[in-house]
């Protein structure tokens, strides 16, 4: 099932799990929000069929599939806001978007070329942290064989406001190395993060950067 439906479904709980912990109904809840009752239920999964049920079956009369009924075009598809304006952000304000991790992209110079790659990323202490395979070819080309040498890469993280037209894009230069050490080791570890491609991932690699900039796209008004 579409991941779009996933997220619907996880807002629904956490709406009746905090109306719970509050103590309200769902009627109290629609009053104090200023909408429909019945538009709450609806969020929380209680109004009729379980909402996967419910696109199924009208994905079903509409002779087409619940994938494309949630399909989004590509970001950055569609015209620019009336008033743009790009904003040059400084390295405390980058670092801050950087801070929930997420997914970003690193790029450097690999055996076959120039290569950018997506990975699930936490921040330590203003550095990037990531895993990958120990051995396998993202670890290699990322060894420079001489010791105390480290590769120059550049690290890339993005969010996309399609709505508004807007969004952010942060860019970090710097240094990579493998962690071995043990302290530096259980700090990389105590970030949790976890990448998505799953499979063995245990080494911890490191980008301590030697710049960081970022720039946002006000779409204004």
């Amino acid at each position: 099932m579409s991941q779009q439906v996933t997220t619907i479904e996880r807002l629904g709980h956490r709406i009746a799990e905090r109306r719970e912990a509050l103590g309200l109904t769902g009627e109290e809840l629609a009053e104090r929000a200023k909408v429909e009752a019945g538009y709450v239920a609806y969020l929380e999964g209680r109004a009729g069929l379980p909402l996967r049920e419910a696109l199924a079956r009208l994905a079903g009369a509409l002779e087409t599939t619940v994938e494309e009924l949630l399909a989004e075009p590509p970001a950055g598809g569609g015209p620019a806001a009336a008033h743009p304006e790009l904003v040059v952000l400084d390295e405390k304000e980058s670092l801050r978007l950087l801070e929930p991790g997420g997914v970003g992209r690193i790029a450097f110079d690999g055996r076959y070329g120039l290569t950018v790659l997506p990975v699930n990323f936490r921040l330590l202490d203003g550095a990037i942290v990531f895993r990958t395979s120990p051995g396998g070819s993202t670890d290699e080309d990322l060894r420079t064989g001489v010791a105390d040498v480290e590769y120059v890469v550049a690290f890339e993280v993005d969010r996309i406001e399609e709505r508004t037209r807007g969004g952010w894009s942060v860019l970090v230069q710097g240094s990579l190395h493998h962690v071995t050490d043990e302290e530096e080791r259980a700090a990389a570890v105590a970030t949790g993060v976890e990448p998505w491609a799953g499979g063995d991932r245990g080494q911890y690699l490191k980008i301590t950067p030697t710049r960081v900039t970022g720039r946002r796209v006000d779409p204004g008004t």
